[in-house]
């Protein structure tokens, strides 16, 4: 398996915001997260969740997929199996399956999720759509009051304004594509107990 190297997802951050000429300050005061857990992020000290991935890109006004990538790629994306940028967060892989174009709109991503994970501490509701499509095990999706148990090749699309989260509460790994609506400027995410780096 020929595999790209994990971007440093901390330099990238640290890069993005000096482009844009944002402080630690700046940047924590728009996202919400400390300056000190920002600056552990940018020094590689920390790994963020997917929560701070989304507040970070959020504030930065970039789609989450370019806190994956380390230099703009060619309009057209072409990824071969397994090659896709990876990392991991608290219990989950995820796999970037496409970034790079110009104001992309999408945000593909194929997530593998270990058994016995469980995400219900950390609802979270963003701007835009999401979308996941389940490729084996089980994954139980919390949509506001709703409970939705996904098994192989079942699927759900919902407003993401709603507050998630999901659990992957079987003693099998499970795989499936999570398609985010790309974030928007002034929309941020929102996390609706703790706050988790």
């Amino acid at each position: 398996m020929n595999e790209q190297a994990a971007p440093n997802v901390g330099m990238i951050i640290r890069e993005l915001r000096k482009r844009r000429g944002m402080s630690l300050r700046a940047l924590a005061s728009g996202c919400g997260l400390s300056i000190n857990a920002i600056s552990k992020i940018e020094r590689g000290e920390n790994s963020p969740t997917v929560l701070s991935l989304h507040r970070l890109a959020t504030t930065l006004e970039v789609p989450i997929s370019a806190l994956f990538q380390e230099e703009i790629v060619e309009p057209t994306i072409f990824i071969k199996r397994d090659e896709g940028l990876r990392r991991e967060i608290g219990g989950m892989i995820m796999q970037s399956l496409g970034s790079g174009l110009p104001q992309q709109q999408l945000e593909p991503f194929l997530i593998t999720i270990e058994p016995g994970t469980r995400r219900e501490n950390n609802p979270v509701t963003h701007y835009g759509e999401e979308f996941v499509y389940c490729l084996e095990g089980n994954i139980e999706y919390h949509i506001n009051d709703e409970i939705y148990t996904l098994s192989k090749g079942d699927s759900l699309i919902f407003k993401a304004s709603q507050a998630h989260y999901w659990n992957n509460l079987s003693s099998r790994r499970a795989k499936a594509i999570l398609v985010f609506q790309a974030s928007q400027a002034k929309h941020l995410l929102h996390q609706h107990s703790g706050d988790e780096v």
